[in-house]
């Protein structure tokens, strides 16, 4: 998500903003995937490995990474505690969410394999995860993120934008990202229209 000069400064918690667009989307798609498996309607489980890569990939290892090894580091710098702070209680949710992601993987196996009940597993998984990641992404956006904008200068803010940017080209790889959006698309008119 390389920006052309002159083209306007991006914050790196606008990046961040973005993401969390496409993560809230694909919680529509798992809301709408758990009603189908509560109809007892099948679901294409190539779609279920796509959101689950999506899940462990996109959410885990590119936003929550940037957010663990770049955001809160820097903010740590400027006084913002952790223990106690919105940084613990971020970190503390990654750390859910992951648990709840492994429990949602281990079901969607379950239910591949031939066990129907797992379907029951995965839509209470997915409401639970909902709940998580919706009340997560709310506390960013309206509390730690504004916090980033007031505390941080322009000049460790473009540091932050070119680290994300470098996560992302060495951790998830080139091109990537737009896969996953690609495949939002696809799950959006599956499920949603």
């Amino acid at each position: 998500m390389t920006y052309p000069p002159n083209v306007g400064f991006m914050k790196a918690t606008d990046e961040l903003k973005k993401e969390h667009q496409g993560i809230e989307l694909m919680l529509r798609v798992l809301e709408a995937v758990a009603e189908k498996f509560n109809r007892g309607e099948k679901i294409d489980t190539v779609h279920l490995d796509g959101i689950l890569e999506f899940l462990s990939v996109f959410v885990d290892k590119c936003h929550h990474g940037k957010e663990e090894e770049f955001l809160f580091p820097a903010l740590e710098a400027v006084g913002v505690q952790r223990e106690g702070g919105p940084i613990g209680v971020m970190l503390s949710e990654h750390e859910q969410g992951r648990k709840l992601v492994k429990r949602l993987k281990d079901a969607v196996s379950r239910f591949k394999s031939g066990d129907a009940a797992a379907a029951d597993g995965i839509r209470r998984i997915v409401n639970e995860y909902d709940v998580l990641l919706t009340q997560h992404i709310e506390k960013e956006n309206t509390v730690l993120f504004p916090m980033a904008e007031s505390k941080l200068d322009s000049s460790l803010d473009a540091a932050l934008f070119e680290s994300f940017e470098q996560l992302e080209r060495e951790r998830i790889g080139v091109g990537k990202h737009d896969e996953f959006h690609a495949l939002l698309e696809l799950l959006r008119g599956t499920y949603l229209i």
